[in-house]
Order: C-alpha cells, then structure tokens, then sequence
C-alpha cells in the first residue's frame, strides 16, 4: 500500500491537477487529504475535482473546513486571524448543500496502514487540535503534550505549510508541507509513504497558475497569485513567525 498525503490545497485547482497527475504515475494505492482544501480561488472547483478522483481517497478536516462549515450552519469564524473572515463567508456562499455534507463527514484524524505494516496516524494540525501550531523548531516539551495519548509510531501532519521531519520522544512526526499554499521555494509540497515516507516537491507551471487564478471571483485572487502561488513568503521568515506563535506568552 502506497499513499500519497496531500495536505493544505487551499483551493490551487492548478497545483492540485499537477500532484495527482505525477501520482498516477508512481504506483499510489490511496490519497489522504490532510485538510484545508478550503480556503483558496477555487473552492467548489477543487472539491468537485477530489470526488472525481480514480484513486481512492481519505479526508481528515482542517480548521478552514470546520471555520466554513460553522459559517454555513449561521455562526461565525472565531479561530482565524480577523483578515481571512470574509474570506471564510465567501467560500462558505461558493459551496452547496452536497458539498457541505461531503466536508462534513471528515474526522478529525484517520489512522492508516502503509507498506506492508507500518501505520501512521494522520492530523491536519495536531492529533487534539486542527488549529495548534507547532514547527522544527518548537521546543519538544510544548509538543510532548500534543502528543498525548498517540499510539502510531509515525504522525503526519500540516497547516504550517513547510515540510519537516522530528523525532518528539518514540513518536517520529513528519510534516507534509502545502500543495496549493506553500512557505519558501514555489511549488507543491506531499508526501509519498510506502515504503518509508518520502518528502516530495511538484514543479508546475506557475504563470499559467496564477493566470487561472486571477480569473476567479477569489475577493484576493491577486495576491493569492502573487503570493502564495509566483513567490510565496520566506520560509525563515514564516518558521519565525509561527515558532513564536506556538510558544506560550512572555510574562509582563
């Protein structure tokens, strides 16, 4: 069994095409999707594609899908920064009632078998928390407790949007990184497990991405493309930022 974890789509329908069409070309048995397909250009386009796909798939929920879903049920966003709300009501408004119920039905975590019989337990953010921040250089004693309670011996992970890979006490994390919304080098960051697991880049053709996006109704189509799709932000700069923000606040 070989799958292929893809996590944090955001909505790049480009980026997404150009990751199934490289696994279809090595052997993949099953997808797992990690989360945060929503939250990006294309919305419903992307979705549509997911439950088209040959290849059977898994999906777990990130905190942009439980943000969408709680919006479609009448309450508001409370978990994301105060910039991306309208975004959550837009997305919200692309989706319809079968859509919904498709998002609806993804747990929070799947535990999986690969290889012949590793298995690996699959979270968007941590096992307990599809929000919880924690990266390379978090300090283990802040991850232990995330931990809690995980008996795989391997957790994959995203919603930080870079790969890496640690050891936290017996269980070995590794972070997918992002297919559609990446930190540092452009491209679409998955793993490939069975055997071992593999960290892989997809290269594709970001202008002609960035043009689909642009012709969307996405409210920042524009800087999506700019940003998050031609030149995303630094990774240095990113893993700084979020390993602050997975520490606990500095006593006044």
């Amino acid at each position: 069994m070989r799958i292929a974890a893809l996590y944090d789509i955001h909505s790049n329908l480009p980026a997404l095409e150009a990751v199934v069409g490289e696994i279809r070309t090595l052997g993949v048995d099953r997808i797992l999707v990690g989360g945060d397909v929503l939250l990006g250009p294309m919305p419903r386009e992307t979705l549509a594609y997911l439950r088209d796909l040959e290849i059977p798939a898994a999906y777990i929920r990130g905190n942009c899908e439980r943000e969408v879903l709680s919006v479609m049920a009448g309450g508001e966003p409370t978990t994301v920064p105060e910039q991306f709300r309208s975004l959550i009501h837009w997305t919200a408004e692309q989706l319809d009632d079968e859509a919904r119920q498709f998002v609806a039905g993804w747990p929070l975590t799947q535990k999986l078998s690969f290889a012949e019989s590793e298995q690996a337990l699959f979270c968007h953010a941590s096992p307990r928390d599809d929000n919880e921040i924690f990266t390379s250089a978090t300090p283990a004693d802040r991850v232990v407790p995330m931990l809690a309670g995980v008996d795989a011996p391997l957790v994959v992970c995203g919603h930080t949007h870079m790969q890496f890979e640690r050891t936290i006490g017996s269980t070995r994390v590794v972070n997918a990184g992002s297919v559609g919304m990446p930190w540092g080098e452009p491209g679409a960051y998955w793993l490939l497990l069975g055997p071992g697991v593999e960290r892989r880049r997809t290269n594709y053709d970001l202008a002609a991405a960035a043009a689909r996006i642009r012709e969307t109704a996405y409210p920042q189509a524009e800087e999506f493309a700019a940003k998050n799709v031609l030149q995303p932000p630094a990774a240095a700069d990113m893993l700084a930022l979020l390993t602050k923000a997975s520490l606990p606040p500095a006593n006044v």
